[in-house]
């Protein structure tokens, strides 16, 4: 029989740490105003439901359109460590969608991000890094970062922070330096990732070695990774028991061996019977780096020489089905049989 008693409990679907939100198109309004509550609870609350409605992109659009990014711009400062997090956390979101970056590009959200990278919470780091991430994935948002002068920091930053942050930044770092990697060259980027190269992580290996690669792309970065003794450090990797690190070392020496420079360093260093290993891996990724880095060393009289006993290995793969692999098997196979 029913028990005229109400209970003092909350029904199991009641979440205390949310504001109750609002209906329809009231809800969102609601919750900036609440950003901007003098109570603490009340900011806390509307950032915690904040952060479920901006999974859904037209939340995130309407959003943008009211004024939410000033709104948060002005909690990044707030001396609520719980805050700070969780507004953080609602513009990673945001970042995830294309809606949100161009919102970042618009109201200047970059710089005003990169308060957080000295902030003593470890989580308030990681957002920040992982929405940089997010933006940088698309040109124009690199382009906003490195405009806004962050690179040196992030550079900097790759010394010293958590191993998990580390990733991330060189993931951002990657993203932008493809474009123009003028000021990392000016941060002394290429001595700090040759030490990464050699971390117990493996994880901070591989992208070091990935963000090499954007490095080396332009000629002044190619010269630096010489002159640093980095070549070496990546022949090493190619016999690294991760797949992933041997494909991104195979990829940054396919770009450094382009110089002469390049080229006589790896073959110094003993780099072709590792990359020819690669070539059976099975990853098209591993197995066309390999093939690239081996045909710019078969451009030395050098490498030539010793790669002509295995040209046959290249003439296989020309029938690969992967057309870009085969592509570049046939190419391998032209410079490694040219004759004077």
């Amino acid at each position: 029989m029913a028990s005229p008693l109400i209970s003092q409990y909350l029904p199991p679907d009641i979440d205390p740490t949310k504001v109750s939100i609002a209906y329809g198109r009231r809800a969102l309004p609601k919750l900036n105003e609440e950003l901007q509550s003098p109570d603490l609870l009340t900011r806390q609350k509307a950032l915690m439901a904040l952060c479920d409605l901006v999974h859904d992109p037209e939340h995130v659009y309407v959003a943008i359109s009211i004024g939410f990014l000033n709104s948060l711009k002005l909690l990044l400062k707030d001396p609520d460590s719980t805050v700070r997090h969780k507004t953080i956390e609602v513009l990673y979101i945001m970042a995830n969608h294309s809606v949100g970056r161009e919102g970042f590009l618009k109201h200047r959200v970059i710089l005003e991000l990169s308060q957080i990278l000295d902030d003593p919470v470890l989580l308030c780091r990681t957002f920040m890094h992982k929405a940089y991430r997010s933006v940088a994935q698309v040109p124009q948002g690199a382009d906003a970062i490195m405009a806004s002068g962050l690179i040196p920091f992030l550079v900097n930053k790759v010394k010293d922070e958590d191993e998990e942050i580390q990733g991330i930044i060189l993931d951002t770092l990657y993203f932008c330096l493809q474009w123009d990697a003028s000021q990392a060259f000016q941060s002394q980027v290429v001595p700090i990732l040759r030490e990464k190269l050699s971390s117990p992580n493996q994880e901070i290996r591989s992208k070091a070695a990935h963000t090499l690669m954007a490095i080396c792309m332009p000629r002044n970065g190619k010269d630096q990774v010489w002159h640093c003794d980095v070549i070496p450090l990546l022949v090493l990797l190619l016999d690294d028991p991760s797949i992933e690190v041997k494909g991104n070392a195979a990829g940054a020496l396919m770009f450094a061996a382009v110089t002469t420079e390049g080229k006589y360093a790896a073959l110094d260093a003993g780099a072709i019977p590792f990359l020819l290993e690669l070539l059976d891996i099975d990853v098209v990724k591993v197995r066309l780096n390999a093939i690239k880095a081996l045909t710019m060393l078969a451009e030395a009289p050098e490498g030539r020489r010793d790669l002509l006993p295995e040209v046959y290995r290249f003439k296989v793969l020309i029938h690969n089905p992967v057309r870009a692999v085969s592509r570049a098997a046939q190419i391998a196979t032209k410079v490694i049989e040219w004759k004077p």
